[in-house]
């Protein structure tokens, strides 16, 4: 009888503990690459590459089919995750050194640190300036970061070189920071990785990774862009834009201070030895015309892919942490990349245009208990969404400041009848590096509508079901006349929604006009 008794009441305490386990604040895991585009991933449907973990976030969660970026560029990227706000609202429009994010602002970290979260950011940042207070624990490159034995800068301002390769110090310094944090609190880490950032230098074990693998042309690499100024007069083609030696290592110089310079010398004769069989094969073969374009788009894609390689092995690192730890059934995982990139679409490498392969980003999500395994998202995500999201995640209401809403209850109901049905999108960055127009425009679930400014002053008009690489601009078809007044007066509907003023004074000086 006493035995039964006891057995009894350990079996209550038992489930008194679990319950209590699941009350828990859940923790939040957030991976932020640079420039990965959703083409290279397989649980997007690639057949370039295989991405396994990856793909296990998005079969164990959701896989966003339609999650959009407000502006193709990685530091005002990074600023709208941390805000939930557009570019022109939190002050981050464009790259450039002379213009840092204000750090100072609202950002979701100080908002769940006042929940008792513990917060860190470890990795690629690129906001020309320092977290500071934002975060509790903080280890960032400089600006970019370096692939080989990155620099660091730490809370206390310390800069100190790591030795190895960026993707393996950036989970390595995630596990440091995860070993020793206060246990008695959740924890909500950024994970900010710099691949598959160009110029694209794979960890040395991944070299040669793809070299048996011809990668098919994209149907639209040699597009005449017709009817479509914007995409014609751009600096940042395959063709003319990639670098033999930057880019591509061709005869590279071994010798100089930046990338190769910070190698070891093991690390740099393992480098030169793969690619001077890269510079060998090129000499010998004197590619010229499209014979030549075409080299480098396959040796883009092979260094591409073999840094995006490791970026997916070490995302496997972090969820077999994960699970030796326990920490597997609180903890939510995010991964995102900060804007698409395109993979030889147009000819092009980069990213800034509306275009799809650019506004689309990867996202996939792992919630145990609340996301059901192999769910797949097609609405419209933006993200500005994210920060709200995270917020409501941890039980924190967002402020009324923030553009984003959370996509948490499409998750837990299905239910999207009160979500968006259109995505706004704002680029300004011109002339440099790529020379992209700047421009706004409205994309629905079908349709698009762009209005380029400035050198190129004019509206695209796509059908994105029959015309899903957007080669075909309909605007000034007079049997779409209905259609874009339609999709106008929805896009200055959401210029109104998002304060977007500029955006504003261009869309009505045309009416005035």
């Amino acid at each position: 009888m006493i035995r039964s008794i006891l057995v009894l009441s350990s079996l209550l305490c038992c489930l008194t503990l679990t319950a209590q386990q699941n009350k828990k604040a859940p923790n939040i895991l957030i991976i932020f690459s640079d420039d990965h585009a959703y083409q290279a991933i397989s649980a997007y449907g690639s057949k370039l590459m295989q991405t396994p973990n990856i793909d296990r976030i998005a079969r164990e969660g959701a896989i966003f089919q339609n999650a959009c970026v407000t502006n193709s560029l990685c530091a005002p990227s990074r600023a709208t995750l941390l805000t939930g706000k557009y570019s022109h609202i939190n002050g981050l429009k464009v790259n450039n050194i002379s213009n840092p994010f204000d750090i100072r602002q609202e950002v979701f970290s100080r908002l769940l640190k006042q929940k008792n979260y513990q917060t860190s950011w470890i990795g690629k940042w690129h906001l020309q300036t320092l977290p500071g207070d934002a975060f509790d624990y903080w280890q960032v490159p400089p600006d970019q970061g370096q692939y080989y034995n990155p620099d660091f800068i730490g809370p206390k301002n310390d800069t100190v070189r790591l030795k190895g390769y960026i993707t393996d110090v950036i989970t390595q310094l995630s596990f440091d920071w995860l070993d020793h944090r206060d246990t008695s609190k959740p924890f909500c880490m950024v994970i900010g990785e710099k691949a598959t950032h160009r110029s694209w230098l794979p960890d040395i074990q991944d070299l040669g990774a793809f070299d048996d693998k011809q990668f098919p042309l994209p149907a639209n690499f040699y597009d005449d862009y017709k009817g479509r100024l914007a995409a014609k007069n751009q600096d940042m083609t395959v063709d003319k834009t990639m670098l033999l030696d930057y880019d591509l290592k061709v005869h590279a110089n071994y010798s100089e201070r930046g990338m190769y310079g910070r190698m070891t010398p093991e690390q740099r004769n393992a480098f030169k030895a793969y690619y001077d069989k890269v510079s060998k094969d090129f000499d010998e073969r004197q590619y010229k015309g499209k014979a030549l374009v075409e080299w480098k788009y396959q040796h883009y894609m092979r260094d591409y892919l073999s840094t995006a390689r490791s970026l997916d092995r070490n995302i496997g690192k972090i969820l077999d942490y994960l699970d030796k730890n326990g920490l597997t059934q609180n903890t939510v995982v995010i991964y995102a990349s900060d804007q698409g990139f395109y993979l030889g679409e147009h000819g092009w490498f980069d990213k800034r245009f509306m275009y799809e392969e650019s506004m689309k980003t990867p996202l996939v999500m792992r919630y145990p208990g609340v996301i059901k395994p192999g769910t797949s998202v097609n609405d419209m995500i933006v993200n500005i969404d994210f920060a709200p999201t995270i917020l409501n995640i941890a039980g924190v209401t967002a402020p009324a400041s923030i553009q984003g809403n959370s996509f948490l209850p499409l998750l837990q109901t299905g239910n999207s009848k009160d979500w968006r049905k259109a995505a706004y999108y704002h680029y300004y960055e011109y002339p440099e590096p790529h020379r992209v127009s700047p421009h706004f425009g409205i994309r629905t679930l079908q349709y698009k509508l762009i209005r380029f400014y400035g050198p190129a002053d004019a509206w695209e008009l796509y059908d994105l079901k029959k015309d899903p690489a957007e080669m075909k601009n309909l605007y000034t078809e007079k049997k779409n006349s209905r259609l874009v007044a339609s999709l106008k007066q929805q896009l200055k509907d959401l210029i109104n929604q998002y304060h977007d003023d500029e955006a504003m004074k261009i869309f009505e000086q045309e009416v005035k006009d």
